[in-house]
């Protein structure tokens, strides 16, 4: 029987799909993303559809919508959730019953006190470790900056990225001298706030020579009254455009610092002869305003700044290496029945995404069923509760703001979403008919805030501003 292919998961925290190189947005460096791009397929309508850390991680873990086992919001906040438990389904189980050895480096946030261990991987190496090691190396390090980040002093051999980056090379070096057939996550925790880029990527982007997001100028005129006050809950209030280049200049800095921890594993796939025997599969959990609507982090809102991710799966046999795919597909809930399609392994029934296979066999073509739309979720966080719900098509998104107004943008004609169309005559059949396809599909997927009568009301009969 032929060996079965090794299989590689790269995730980043927080990284926006306009900031790896083959978008084409804005001018950030990823040359080995880029590389790993025209040799596999890449996603230019890859979509989280849950914009927050430990619930997203959950559902890439489980298959499914993560209201619909219970996780709504990190559990780190006074409000807790606990997690995705032990007992739940999870895919790497299948994995390490077909024989393959599993490990686990980096971010974890699928449960508080479990860890990867009791989900299928058999090692695991977390951030607590990166700061046991830190702590031991560079005793005198001291970060003042806060959440707005700054040049780490750390080199970068050392800096977190690098150090799990070798930690995973150490691994596919051991595990590839076994003869079995192995599966590594491996899942950074940047460009995720404070950024602080270490070495040459510390200054490798001018500040003053930062373009402006292109939908910086937003005026918030007829938007939720959410969004200011997240100006005021972050300071940001009175921050000018210079005031943000040094930010962003950092950001850009630390997805060039990723690119180079990818680099560094992608070249041991290389130096083993194994590159054309793995899977590797890379994306983000969710991406980040970074002073996109003149806003911090990514609550309270599902812009595309935060909602479009970045996708890259590249696998033996691909058909059309370099294809960049425009179908909408959900990173998180797509690539697990994809997975264990290639594996041959049957998809159960309880998973919410479809397999990419078709696209991937398919030159990037989507069969006629595919999906036209995809739909997202937020449920609040640090600075209270807040539900949203948002249907995105081609052209249009529609978000369903349970307690404030809603948000209607023409993407076509608006793509940085800054000109809310809610209330305008001339879009209420849009309206209407945005509003009856998100509580559809959310009906199917089990969301049980559509469910309620109280709020189906708002969508099916258009009691809702």
């Amino acid at each position: 029987m032929q060996k079965r292919p090794n299989l590689l998961i790269i995730m980043a925290d927080q990284l926006r799909y306009d900031c790896v190189g083959y978008s084409r947005g804005y001018p950030v460096h990823t040359p080995n993303l880029d590389r790993l791009a025209s040799e596999g397929m890449g996603f230019s309508h890859a979509y989280t559809h849950i914009p927050l850390c430990c619930p997203a991680r959950q559902s890439f873990m489980n298959g499914r919508r993560a209201e619909t086992f219970g996780s709504l919001w990190n559990f780190n906040i006074a409000l807790p959730i606990p997690g995705l438990a032990p007992e739940q389904y999870v895919w790497p189980r299948e994995l390490a019953a077909l024989g393959y050895r599993a490990r686990y480096f980096g971010k974890w946030g699928v449960h508080p006190e479990h860890d990867p261990t009791c989900y299928g991987y058999e090692r695991y190496v977390g951030e607590g470790d990166y700061q046991h090691f830190k702590a031991n190396r560079y005793p005198q390090v001291k970060y003042t900056h806060g959440y707005f980040g700054e040049a780490d002093p750390i080199p970068l051999e050392d800096a977190r990225t690098h150090w799990f980056a070798r930690q995973t090379v150490d691994s596919i070096s051991e595990l590839t001298a076994t003869g079995t057939p192995w599966h590594i996550r491996l899942n950074f925790s940047e460009p995720h706030l404070p950024c602080r880029p270490a070495g040459r990527f510390a200054s490798m982007y001018d500040p003053d020579a930062i373009p402006e997001w292109h939908n910086f100028q937003d005026n918030f005129l007829n938007k939720p009254y959410i969004q200011r006050q997240q100006l005021l809950n972050w300071q940001v209030h009175h921050y000018k455009w210079s005031d943000w280049q040094p930010v962003v200049a950092r950001y850009y800095g630390m997805v060039s610092q990723v690119d180079d921890a990818v680099g560094l594993v992608l070249q041991q796939l290389e130096a083993l002869g194994i590159a054309d025997e793995t899977i590797v599969v890379f994306t983000s959990d969710h991406g980040d305003m970074c002073g996109a609507h003149r806003m911090m982090d990514k609550h309270y809102i599902l812009y595309d700044d935060v909602v479009k991710v970045p996708l890259i799966v590249k696998y033996p046999g691909l058909s059309a290496p370099g294809t960049v795919c425009d179908a909408f597909v959900y990173n998180l809930l797509d690539v697990p029945p994809t997975i264990l399609e290639l594996l041959e392994l049957q998809a159960p029934d309880s998973m919410q995404g479809r397999s990419l296979l078709p696209l991937l066999q398919g030159g990037g073509n989507a069969p006629t069923d595919w999906r036209d739309a995809v739909v997202a979720s937020y449920n609040g966080q640090q600075f209270g509760l807040y539900t949203q719900r948002m249907i995105r098509t081609k052209d249009w998104k529609y978000i369903w703001n349970t307690t404030d107004v809603d948000e209607l943008y023409d993407l076509a004609q608006d793509p940085g979403e800054l000109n809310n169309r809610i209330t305008d005559p001339a879009a209420a059949d849009t309206v209407k008919q945005l509003r009856t396809a998100l509580y559809l599909q959310l009906i199917q997927d089990g969301d049980g805030l559509a469910a309620n009568h109280w709020m189906k009301d708002q969508l099916l009969l258009g009691n809702k501003l």
